[in-house]
């Protein structure tokens, strides 16, 4: 045991110091993160919210109306609820299949994130090895990589669940990476000091410390996930909602346009409102 263990074990750990350091954390990822920034708290923000959304939808109808704008160009906000409602029967054979590369992909880069992270914690000498080839996946756009993953594997949905998968997980491992290094060290070595294992330590310390890093991984991996899932969608095959998207476009049928449109950005707010509920159950303890 070095010398910084037997310092950690000698102090005695002022935890209520420590919570609320970790507390003010918490806070700070409250601000900054999506996951958490924006939530709507009493009445009057959800009546607000409502208000500016049919003013300026209000606006656009009667902006649209007035001005005499072609449908083409930018159909009125009216119009695109018609075309939704009346095109859906086509539609949601489209929408059934991009969810279902969306979900497959998010779940498989969602679990090897995770694992990933929990490895990476426990062996630093890997991660200086693998991280440079984890940036490359960050910071190259999966959407790129679709039609290489399509000569290979076909225009089926197996290379879009891939492609999905290789967009979410590193987003995943890289916040739980970072959640599970934001550990309190007094309380790993007070586990430590009570025999505590490595799973343990990992599994009641490092784990549940980590979740609302965790929760934002998989916000953002969701929105990375559903972006990659609709070009998948638009660069091969005849299904999905990227695939609609470019066809009412090369036929400038706006309407239907900007009805998948709404219906990708209602798919978003979904991720965003279910993992929003997730984080408040799974980190109310840090309130």
């Amino acid at each position: 045991m070095d010398s910084y263990d037997k310092e950690l074990e000698q102090k005695v750990p002022d935890f209520e110091e420590k919570q609320d350091t970790h507390s003010k954390e918490i806070s700070n990822l409250n601000i900054s993160s999506a996951a958490y920034s924006t939530q709507i708290r009493g009445w009057k923000q959800t009546v607000g919210i409502i208000a500016v959304a049919i003013f300026v939808i209000g606006l656009w109808e009667l902006l649209v109306r007035v001005l005499n704008v072609p449908d083409f160009i930018l159909p009125p906000p009216s119009k695109i609820i018609v075309a939704l409602v009346t095109s859906f029967p086509n539609i949601y054979q489209h929408l059934l299949f991009t969810l279902a590369e969306l979900v497959s992909g998010y779940l498989i880069g969602a679990a090897v994130g995770l694992i990933m992270a929990a490895v990476l914690t426990q062996m630093p000498f890997i991660e200086k090895i693998i991280t440079p080839y984890i940036l490359i996946l960050v910071t190259t756009p999966t959407i790129a990589l679709v039609p290489l993953l399509m000569l290979y594997w076909g225009f089926g949905i197996g290379p879009r669940i891939f492609a999905v998968a290789l967009a979410t997980g590193p987003m995943v491992m890289i916040n739980a990476t970072t959640g599970f290094r934001r550990t309190d060290l007094a309380k790993i070595a007070l586990a430590k000091s009570y025999g505590a294992s490595t799973f343990q330590i990992f599994y009641k310390i490092r784990f549940p410390l980590a979740l609302p890093m965790i929760n934002v991984g998989l916000l953002v991996g969701g929105i990375f996930g559903l972006i990659t899932a609709v070009g998948s969608d638009m660069v091969g095959g005849k299904i999905g909602l990227g695939n609609r998207i470019s066809y009412y476009a090369s036929l400038a049928r706006m309407s239907n346009f900007f009805a998948i449109i709404l219906l990708v950005a209602l798919i978003g707010i979904s991720i965003w409102i279910i993992m929003t509920i997730v984080g408040n159950k799974t980190t109310n303890w840090s309130e």
